[in-house]
């Protein structure tokens, strides 16, 4: 049987299943994909609205992610650099902290800040030269704690702690109270010490779209709902079933596949909204960190700070909410624009939009970073970033892995 005649299907367009459509066509396949929506991306998409281009939530891509830098053309994506440092709000001020080292223009802000102790900055390089000596299979076997743990065990403040580290990495792990994994903490903080955040120019789903049209010999069919898998064979909504000889499911498998012993996923979800303003209140690309406890928001960043792709003329502004609430859209605006004023002042704002993101990243524990459980059975298999742990990395060793396994599969039964 020829490479081309197995009909090799991949249920979800998200980056894992554009991932795994490369491999295989790498490998001489045809794959096939179904997807729910319109389009690729997954959790990785944008929109065009109202003359902006908006994120489906505030994303920056890690150039250091290993796998990103294998899969991605990074000169193609335009990919506009946020410098390495935070604007920091609490008790109605602003101060400016960031990586001296790469950008020398913090080395003075950041050692005048209050933002932490001079104890607390030189634990921070120190912490920055032990990661940057740490291999990433040395951080993904490392004992778990949680990171509010970790941090104190270094001997963190509780200044520096609930200023920086807390807003930071809520941001990061959509949790408020870092109890995320110290595996995924490191391994989020060697990546930011090795690399830039960016952002492509035409936004996230960019990345997504550089996936698809490098894809040659894929199939795609979008619209279309996946009821069940079975072995050999997909049954759609429709009652449409298809004949698979192998099948990787690259989205949730627990509604898929009835009676198997996958995961049945827990979210983290968070709120993103936009507004349009005349003016930034500060123009370098920074991420603003809201450490106040009284916020509702936790980050800010002004999108019209670096170069894109907008057509509208004002400023983008995108507010990210991670603590839970239970306010209605109008009363989650009018506390958004509340806050925004009192702990930011900002204070001239139009709304335009609200992403409501209730499965933005996996909650999973027993963190890993490769090697993940692909294989279902002799015909299905999984992929996602839920294998392994919450990040684009992942999603795309995940897709790998899944891709891998199948011809493995189809090698050994050939014999």
């Amino acid at each position: 049987m020829k490479k081309t005649d197995y009909n090799i299907h991949i249920i979800g367009a998200g980056v894992s299943g554009l991932i795994a459509a490369q491999v295989l066509e790498n490998h001489g396949f045809h794959p096939h994909i179904i997807e729910t929506t319109d389009r690729v991306g997954g959790r990785v998409k944008s929109d065009i609205y109202n003359g902006y281009v908006l994120d489906h939530g505030f994303q920056v891509l890690l150039g250091a992610y290993p796998a990103a830098q294998k899969y991605l053309d990074y000169s193609k994506l335009d990919l506009q650099q946020l410098q390495p440092g935070a604007k920091i709000y609490r008790n109605g001020k602003d101060q400016v902290i960031g990586d001296p080292i790469r950008h020398i223009s913090f080395l003075f802000p950041t050692l005048l800040s209050s933002v932490g102790s001079l104890s607390d900055k030189l634990k921070i390089f120190k912490l920055n030269q032990y990661l940057k000596n740490k291999s990433i299979d040395e951080i993904f076997k490392s004992e778990e704690v949680a990171t509010l743990a970790y941090l104190k065990d270094l001997g963190f403040s509780d200044n520096i702690i609930t200023n920086f580290f807390k807003p930071f990495f809520t941001g990061i792990f959509l949790e408020t109270e870092l109890i995320t994994s110290s595996r995924m903490f490191e391994f989020v903080y060697k990546m930011f010490g090795e690399g830039l955040a960016v952002i492509p120019k035409e936004g996230i789903q960019a990345i997504s779209k550089q996936l698809q049209n490098n894809l040659k010999r894929t199939t795609f069919q979008f619209n279309t709902k996946v009821k069940e898998v079975l072995e050999g064979e997909i049954i759609l909504e429709d009652g449409t079933k298809l004949n698979s000889n192998a099948t990787i499911i690259a989205t949730e498998a627990s509604t898929l596949i009835k009676g198997s012993n996958t995961i049945n996923l827990k979210w983290k979800s968070c709120d993103t909204l936009y507004f349009e303003t005349s003016s930034k209140s500060y123009s370098q690309p920074l991420i603003g960190l809201i450490s106040d406890q009284e916020s509702l928001i936790n980050n800010i960043f002004y999108h019209t700070s670096i170069a894109n792709k907008n057509e509208a003329n004002q400023e983008l502004l995108s507010v990210t909410v991670v603590k839970n609430h239970k306010l209605s859209e109008d009363e989650l605006i009018t506390k958004v624009s509340s806050d925004l004023s009192v702990f930011c002042n900002i204070k001239e704002v139009k709304f335009l939009k609200r992403y409501k993101i209730k499965k933005a990243l996996p909650d999973i524990s027993d963190l890993r970073y490769d090697s993940p459980k692909t294989k279902v059975s002799s015909t299905i298999f999984i992929a996602g970033d839920q294998l392994l742990n919450g990040s684009l990395n992942a999603a795309m060793l995940s897709g790998e892995k899944a891709a891998i396994a199948v011809i493995d599969t189809i090698k050994k039964s050939s014999l």
